[in-house]
């Protein structure tokens, strides 16, 4: 599922105050054919179900997508996880012998998640598979890192849209008598807030660009790669406990004594960090977000039926957003820990497990060890 915020509905809504405003307030003084012109187009919009909702939802739908300014020709396309992964291992040419040992079919298995499937002799049988997989764990985490980022700035650059179009409106209403500049300094003060806030997602993204770059060992190679609009969905269920114990038995009796007793405590700290990611990433996805995005319509309709004050719609602007970026960031850690437990099944050593509810623009795999 994505994680949609409509921006362009709010705006819209905003910009319907824009329009109406100079109509509303000749219309004390308007002649009669200018009031029935101003009653008729009401009225047009009263043909809809919705009103004004129902004339902005249509014209979103029917806009063209805007272009994406990271597809170029030349650059590097990085647009699923498995990619990241490839991408990591041709930064270390000491593992090519491994990755042949290992045969296309395996090297598939590791580079697209499904590492249950692998066979658990392959850790005795092929020199450096750690490696392998440790390289592997690395790309991952740093491409997860690097589209949350970009998701998030998406999000922070819709709210200032958003704004942008709230302190148009104040300004308007300011000059023609209807605010006070008092009235006037909060939207101000909420656009100077979403511009903050943009820059900072800006600097988180391309921090989050450049570690991604560097795990790769792409410097000087590519300033920046193509990457995809959004996280993998997070899956309905979680593993049963059917599905990898039978296996971690298999692995551990590959294993020195003294690595199997590490790795059964990093098994219980890789568990609890799954299965928790999973329950806050899917809250946040089929319970607050769904939520929020029943407030904010009902608060655009009751904005539109001037029953909503333009600091009740931009508050619920920044409310659905921070939700839209805590889904992210909830979406993204779940991911990370997933990889965290498929590695721990495979014997890895974590140094460390990803740091829930750090942000959907923060560093998690750098708080997390990889």
């Amino acid at each position: 599922m994505r994680f949609q915020f409509h921006p362009r509905v709010v705006r819209q809504a905003l910009m319907v105050g824009l329009v109406a405003l100079p109509l509303a307030l000749s219309a004390q003084t308007a002649p009669a054919p200018a009031d029935l012109t101003w009653r008729s187009a009401n009225d047009a919009v009263g043909q809809y179900k919705r009103g004004h909702a129902d004339v902005l939802k249509w014209e979103n739908s029917h806009l063209p997508p805007a272009p994406d300014p990271q597809l170029q020709p030349d650059s590097l396309a990085l647009l699923t996880p498995a990619d990241a992964v490839r991408q990591a291992w041709l930064a270390h040419p000491d593992l090519v012998a491994p990755l042949l040992r290992l045969g296309p079919a395996n090297v598939d298995l590791i580079a697209s998640g499904q590492w249950l499937k692998l066979d658990p002799g392959l850790l005795r049988r092929v020199d450096d598979m750690d490696e392998v997989l440790k390289v592997a764990v690395q790309g991952k985490a740093a491409w997860l890192d690097a589209v949350a980022a970009r998701q998030v700035l998406k999000q922070h650059r819709d709210a200032l849209e958003a704004t942008e179009a709230a302190a148009e409106l104040g300004q308007r209403m300011v000059r023609v008598g209807n605010w006070s500049p008092l009235q006037q300094t909060q939207v101000q003060l909420a656009q100077t807030s979403a511009q903050a806030t943009l820059r900072r997602a800006q600097y988180a993204a391309a921090q989050a660009q450049a570690r991604l770059i560097r795990t790769l060992r792409l410097t000087g190679l590519h300033a920046s790669v193509a990457l995809a609009d959004q996280l993998p969905d997070v899956p309905a269920q979680t593993l049963a406990p059917s599905e990898w114990q039978p296996r971690i038995s298999v692995v551990r009796a590959e294993l020195p004594r003294v690595e199997r007793m590490h790795n059964q405590a990093n098994l219980q700290l890789a568990l609890e960090a799954y299965r928790t990611s999973h329950a806050l990433a899917r809250g946040a996805r089929d319970e607050v977000l769904k939520v929020r995005e029943f407030i904010t319509e009902e608060t655009v309709l009751h904005y539109n039926g001037m029953l909503k004050s333009v600091w009740d719609l931009l508050g619920e602007v920044r409310n659905q957003s921070q939700a839209t970026v805590d889904a992210i960031g909830a979406q993204r850690d779940y991911w990370i820990a997933e990889t965290d437990l498929q590695w721990v099944l495979q014997g890895g050593t974590p140094e460390s497990f990803v740091t829930l509810g750090s942000g959907g623009g923060g560093d998690a795999s750098a708080a997390a060890g990889h």
